[in-house]
């Protein structure tokens, strides 16, 4: 069979597998965040953490809830790894670097898993288990809660309340992602990925490392996290051992992100809605897929930095999935892409990873985005735009608008200053347009908290360690904030009936205005920025 043949019939099981999950997972996403009952475990977690899983939150109070969690959850992980040597299994690796662990521990808290260490010498499988691993789930389910949180702006009149963080944090964790990644994590043990608790095995008088990597590739790529617990990430044979594991992984990352639209739809009491956004997000996916797939294939640089295990249409296929939501997981060296292939993995991300984005992020972007394609519908017809019943005023578009361009500038001017700092050339194994992409690249992924790299660029220097780390923090927190006091003020307001002059969105017609916005504000914002790197090297 051809690479081509081989490729698109993975590309159809990979579909076919998410269209029979699409309905009654969504549905049961759907049934997590509306139900009212507690089960036994989560009545005692809520005992434990002192909370009343009955009572409600304005929208600054669930805000406060995923700053102050979150904010806790950097200084446990940051002291964890500064103490690795009083933990068992740390295999006399040490204490963790002040700067890698800074790194590290908001990198982690904020689903980007940027990995600025080689996992093999550097952390030990206490860290890996009790830290990181734990910062997968958590991190993933804050998303969800997010998500969630405005999906109940839409559907509540009258009220300043948007739920209970700590209730959406824990049914996200114990009736979401724990089953789940438990159940893959032994479908990949039985396909070949390995679990063990061993430093390393001795083969040929060479020391290989080991590690429960199952567990942990599991809710990775579930929790759109990424990283590796191996430096080569899933290019690794014990991460990622063949054709099969490569699809369900791949399947992993997209399943969330995409039943969640379903989810959305049935919230709100029509899933044409999801379905339209659903929509975008596949159109989006399957064009730039198209991209990359036929630069990788153009002939430039056929097999470099991709694994002669999936070929050029398994490394396209995954940098596509992995730089459309917020996973850095990577099975390809993207550095090693043609112009045209690596700046369309980059354009992924500036998009706002919305195609479909990551847990919960990819949603709740999307929605935002909604949001400023109907202010955009308005100004064109001179009416207040409506959406889902709720009218967009100055506060609603502001907040849209703050969480659109957060991003942007957090990239835009930390890659500005990079590119100028003298010392950065020494960090760039290209120069040229390739090095300016490997910046551009580098906090294109930290600022929407991706977390994969061009694997260009050396990142050790104090410098990248803070800037790349508040690039994870404000791409993270400030969308949260944003997307949080929106979803307050399209609670408290009145649904307005449909009248003729209502735009439909569940339609072509909205499809194309929101398809188009999502290009337009990324064309917009880093054109310019993209000429002089991606795009000046494909034309070279």
């Amino acid at each position: 069979m051809s690479d081509t043949a081989a490729g698109l019939l993975q590309v159809g099981l990979l579909l076919v597998a998410l269209a029979v999950v699409y309905r009654p997972f969504g549905d049961y996403l759907a049934r997590v965040y509306t139900g009212s009952r507690h089960s036994r475990v989560e009545r005692l977690v809520y005992r434990v953490i002192r909370v009343d899983p009955e009572s409600e939150q304005r929208w600054g109070t669930y805000a406060f809830g995923v700053l102050g969690f979150s904010a806790v959850s950097v200084g446990l992980l940051y002291l964890l790894q500064r103490l690795q040597t009083l933990l068992p299994f740390d295999y006399g690796r040490g204490a963790v670097s002040p700067g890698v662990a800074f790194n590290t521990a908001i990198s982690f808290v904020t689903n980007t898993n940027w990995q600025s260490y080689v996992p093999e010498t550097t952390m030990g499988h206490s860290v890996q288990l009790l830290g990181l691993t734990v910062q997968n789930f958590l991190s993933a389910a804050v998303g969800m809660a997010v998500a969630m949180a405005l999906v109940r702006g839409f559907v509540r009149q009258r009220t300043d309340r948007l739920g209970n963080f700590w209730v959406d944090l824990t049914r996200g964790t114990i009736r979401v992602l724990l089953p789940v990644s438990f159940v893959f994590a032994i479908v990949l043990v039985a396909a070949g990925v390995v679990m063990s608790l061993k430093s390393g095995v001795t083969v040929d008088g060479q020391q290989v490392a080991t590690a429960p990597v199952a567990s942990q590739e599991a809710i990775k790529q579930l929790g759109t996290n990424g990283g590796g617990v191996l430096n080569a990430n899933s290019a690794h044979p014990f991460e990622n051992p063949n054709a099969w594991t490569n699809l369900i992984e791949i399947f992993l990352i997209l399943l969330i992100p995409v039943c969640l639209t379903r989810a959305f739809g049935t919230m709100v009491g029509d899933r044409r809605q999801g379905t339209v956004l659903l929509s975008v997000m596949a159109g989006l996916w399957a064009a730039m897929l198209g991209v990359i797939w036929l630069a990788e294939a153009s002939g430039l640089r056929p097999l470099e930095g991709k694994e002669l295990r999936f070929g050029i249409p398994g490394s396209a296929l995954f940098a596509n999935t992995t730089t459309s939501t917020s996973t850095g997981a990577v099975n390809a060296m993207h550095d090693s892409f043609t112009g045209l292939g690596g700046g369309a993995t980059m354009l992924n991300m500036l998009f706002g990873e919305m195609t479909p984005g990551g847990v919960g992020t990819g949603l709740y972007s999307m929605l935002v985005m909604a949001i400023i394609a109907m202010f955009l519908a308005g100004l064109m017809v001179g009416r207040t735009p409506e959406y889902l019943g709720k009218k967009l005023g100055r506060r609603e578009v502001t907040a849209a608008a703050i969480s659109i361009l957060a991003m942007p500038t957090v990239m835009l001017v930390s890659s500005g200053v990079a590119a100028l700092l003298p010392s950065t050339s020494g960090y760039l194994n290209n120069p040229g347009a390739h090095g300016l992409s490997e910046i551009l690249y580098a906090y294109a992924s930290a600022s929407n908290n991706n977390g994969s790299a061009f694997a260009g660029i050396t990142v050790t220097s104090d410098w990248f360690q803070a800037s790349l780390g508040v690039c994870m923090a404000f791409g993270r927190f400030v969308p949260i904030i944003a997307v949080l006091a929106l979803a307050g003020s399209l609670a408290a307001q009145k649904k307005v009936p449909v009248t003729a002059g209502t735009l439909p969105t569940t339609g072509p017609v909205f499809a194309g205005l929101l398809g188009g916005s999502v290009v337009l504000v990324a064309a917009l914002t880093f054109v310019p920025a993209l000429a002089l790197g991606p795009i000046a090297e494909a034309l070279l």
